[in-house]
């Protein structure tokens, strides 16, 4: 890819996402600012250098169950969705794909609903220790709870699924747009 190649299929993917709500919208407007200002788009350095880089979510979505699959992060100690960071010129959607593979082992297919597209964004200020701003694209996979799976024991303490139809995703325990992101998610899912 030329360098400018990137930059123009993380600013398209960022565009045909169709915000939720208005905190979405804000976030999409930050992204698209960010993405057009030149800034890296990369994490270069672990673990914030820059500051600002790009992160992708995997829901892993069991819809017989209605659930999906989230992982006790060790570092970020709350139950996020597997993911990570997007190397250097890597489409997100390669990055997402490598990223089930190396932390779980599996290789689900995109949903249908949602295709490789991705559904949700956020850019949200992480926790703790060398904390920095992760602007995530958030994808959804279609899984299903009997597959078997290999969780990275050094990224995760435990693996679990969730039901989306559950009372209260507290910002405490999960990521502060879990909640959010199981309402656009569960819309699209009723249609």
């Amino acid at each position: 890819m030329s360098s400018t190649e990137p930059r123009s299929l993380i600013r398209d993917l960022v565009s045909e996402v169709r915000p939720f709500d208005e905190r979405e919208a804000e976030d999409q407007r930050w992204m698209l600012d960010w993405i057009d200002s030149g800034a890296q788009l990369f994490r270069l350095e672990k673990p914030a250098n820059p500051p600002q880089h790009l992160v992708i979510y995997a829901a892993l979505i069991d819809q017989g169950s209605h659930s999906v699959m989230l992982v006790d992060h060790a570092k970020a100690k709350a139950w996020l969705m597997p993911g990570g960071h997007v190397d250097p010129d890597e489409d997100p959607r390669r990055a997402v794909v490598r990223e089930l593979r190396e932390e779980l082992d599996i290789a689900p297919p995109f949903h249908p609903v949602t295709g490789s597209d991705p559904l949700f964004l956020t850019v949200t200020q992480t926790r703790g220790a060398d904390s920095h701003t992760d602007v995530t694209l958030w994808f959804v996979f279609q899984a299903d709870q009997r597959t078997p799976i290999s969780p990275d024991p050094v990224e995760f303490s435990a693996v679990q699924w969730f039901r989306l139809d559950r009372s209260g995703w507290a910002t405490d325990q999960f990521d502060p747009g879990m909640a959010r992101f199981v309402a656009k998610l569960s819309q699209l899912l009723d249609r």
